[in-house]
């Protein structure tokens, strides 16, 4: 079975090296040199390969110099010291041929087409009431601050606030090099456990609120008929039906086929508002069109975030216990203050791990 998995992986990387040998002379023929688009989308192709070709190269020299080595090895001959220096050098040789296997097979890995999207973060209580709404508060600010560290842009689409601060939805606009790649493990139900603040006894309440992540979508991607859409226009309002302003500036779109409705109120100008709820609706519509092509990679929008209850749940942020524990990876971390000010590295890793592992298992029983 291992000598199959080996010899699976041989066969892939070498199909991949005769592959960018055939761009390679391609790209030195004079006839299509003179053609640039052409030119264009052959260096293209044959640079995505460039990391995998340089590593595999590499490769293929380590497995030499350990061949070289078990030479030394296995004469008998030679001087004890020989072989003793060769059997510690080969030693070194083996663990870095497994950690480079690993590597070319991360890299023979299927990209998400979507990793390197632009995305929606959609957040919106559930259960729990105030307290719910005022954990979306929490989770934008931390949101916010993880993007802030990586240098992404940040941009309010819409938001619903309540009377005391907190939130019943907010979404985010979120723009920036392996946005989706990083983010697209933060959709789910995320549980809070804490004291609230007007509870007297001291007693502590759990709350929740979903998360989803889409990508955004780009206008070559989906087709949206005028006649499917219901525009509505209506006077923004803030906290508690205070209005925000006197003109028509707030806009609801309905997509009629699906039934899907996108709000968004929080610019003063009704052109820039139907420009981003039209953004939304083309990302939520992809969203659905990708999970019916591929049921198995992508989950329904609605099963994704779940129904908001407190008994589902994707991560737990306890603050009496001053913990954060994502049950997907199993990993808890004591530092719910410096997690909630958007050091949320560890989790991202972990569950990118865990799915590179699963990812890594459905290879090998590939061939």
């Amino acid at each position: 079975m291992v000598v199959a998995k080996e010899n699976f992986l041989f066969e892939k990387l070498e199909e991949i090296s005769t592959q960018y040998d055939v761009l390679t002379q391609k790209l030195s023929d004079p006839v299509i040199l003179a053609q640039a688009a052409e030119r264009t989308r052959l260096s293209k192709e044959r640079a995505e390969y460039e990391e995998i070709i340089h590593l595999y190269e590499a490769y293929k020299s380590l497995l030499n110099q350990m061949a070289g080595l078990e030479e030394v090895r296995q004469d008998k001959e030679a001087e004890a010291e020989l072989i003793e220096l060769a059997e510690s050098e080969w030693n070194d040789l083996q663990e870095k041929k497994g950690e480079m296997e690993r590597a070319l097979k991360l890299l023979l890995l299927p990209k998400d087409p979507m990793d390197d999207r632009n995305l929606f973060l959609e957040i919106r209580a559930g259960t729990g009431g105030e307290e719910a709404a005022l954990f979306v508060s929490n989770l934008l600010r931390m949101y916010t601050k993880y993007a802030e560290k990586v240098r992404w842009k940040v941009e309010i689409i819409t938001s619903s606030e309540t009377g005391i601060g907190g939130l019943k939805e907010v979404i985010l606009s979120v723009a920036g090099k392996g946005a989706y790649r990083l983010l697209k493990f933060e959709s789910g139900v995320h549980r809070v456990q804490r004291v609230p603040a007007t509870e007297a006894s001291g007693r502590v309440h759990t709350s929740t609120i979903t998360v989803a992540v889409v990508p955004e979508a780009e206008e070559v991607d989906i087709h949206i008929e005028q006649k499917d859409l219901r525009i509505d226009t209506y006077c923004s309002s803030g906290p508690g039906g205070q209005s925000v302003n006197t003109t028509y500036s707030a806009v609801r779109i309905t997509h009629i086929p699906t039934n899907l409705v996108v709000t968004c109120q929080d610019e003063r100008s009704q052109l820039k508002n139907r420009g981003k709820a039209m953004r939304v609706l083309r990302s939520r519509l992809m969203e659905a069109e990708r999970e019916k092509q591929d049921a198995k990679a992508a989950k329904e929008r609605k099963s994704q975030v779940g129904t908001g209850g407190r008994s589902e749940k994707v991560r737990t942020y306890n603050f009496k216990e001053n913990r954060v524990t994502d049950h997907r990876v199993n990993l808890s971390l004591y530092q719910l203050d410096q997690i909630l000010e958007g050091e949320i590295d560890p989790f991202i890793k972990a569950l990118t791990a865990q799915d590179e592992e699963r990812k890594l298992q459905d290879l090998h029983a590939g061939p």
